[in-house]
């Protein structure tokens, strides 16, 4: 095997080995959002936080679809809510006429630790901030220990 063809490979072995890394992390970060909104949704029923029906945001402002989804909204804009099952949306999509009519299903997806991370200066905030500002003090009745962002 030639030199060239030694790099190549070690090369494709880093890279798989990065991507590896990179998936194993996003998931370990995802297990954590997901037990904190599990939390939230405990301690928010039990608060008699009142849930509401949520909507989707066409991209650009275009109007919005009602869902048959109900939860509370994580981002002041709306984009981002958790349903009464802990299950997270983002609430931004591309809407037809049809879509706005008559609704439409929301899918949900894997948790962040931070809403809007790689965002504008400022459009980013930590999950629990965001659950902090629906329902001050819920997590202190908790038995989990603080699930923090790493780095914070």
């Amino acid at each position: 095997m030639s030199t060239e063809q030694d790099w190549a490979r070690q090369r494709r072995e880093a890279a798989a080995e990065h991507e590896r890394r990179l998936v194993a992390r996003q998931a370990s970060e995802n297990a954590r959002a997901q037990r904190l909104l599990d939390q939230f949704v405990r301690a928010a029923e039990q608060a008699g936080l009142p849930a509401h029906r949520l909507e989707v945001q066409g991209y650009g402002g275009r109007g919005s679809a009602r869902t048959p989804r109900r939860g509370w909204y994580l981002r002041v804009d709306r984009t981002a809510a958790v349903g009464t099952d802990g299950s997270f949306y983002v609430l931004t999509a591309p809407l037809s006429l049809w879509d706005r009519l008559r609704g439409v299903e929301p899918e949900a997806k894997p948790p962040p630790l931070v809403l809007g991370a790689g965002g504008k200066d400022g459009d980013s905030i930590d999950l629990r901030d965001a659950l902090d500002r629906l329902l001050p003090g819920w997590a202190n009745d908790q038995d989990q220990p603080h699930e923090s962002a790493p780095g914070s």
